[in-house]
């Protein structure tokens, strides 16, 4: 039996958020067909208004593939940072002095 899971109707769509909820402790699941959907839900998801901005890794995924996602879409500003060059980190300083408050004005 299939369904139109947009409209809630997809059984097997259904039981798959079910089983992502229980699995995870949460009260409900979403399932997102691909990675990209996935990153911007999670970006909309933080970033409550537009002109809204997300530090990232200048060589991240989210930069090099999917930037334009969340500038075009959500009308979320990306701030890129270098990583460390072998553990892909950010430097907890440089995150900390590019976080922007209303004296950056």
């Amino acid at each position: 039996r299939l369904g139109d899971d947009v409209m809630g109707e997809d059984p097997s769509v259904l039981e798959l958020e079910e089983h992502m909820a229980n699995l995870f402790g949460k009260e409900k699941a979403l399932f997102v067909p691909t990675g990209t959907m996935a990153n911007l839900v999670a970006l909309l998801a933080h970033c409550h208004t537009r002109a809204s901005e997300v530090i990232i890794g200048q060589e991240s995924h989210l930069c090099l593939w999917e930037g334009g996602h969340a500038a075009g879409l959500g009308g979320i500003h990306t701030r890129q940072l270098p990583e460390d060059e072998f553990t892909a980190e950010l430097n907890p300083e440089q995150v900390k002095d590019a976080v922007r408050d209303a004296s950056d004005d």
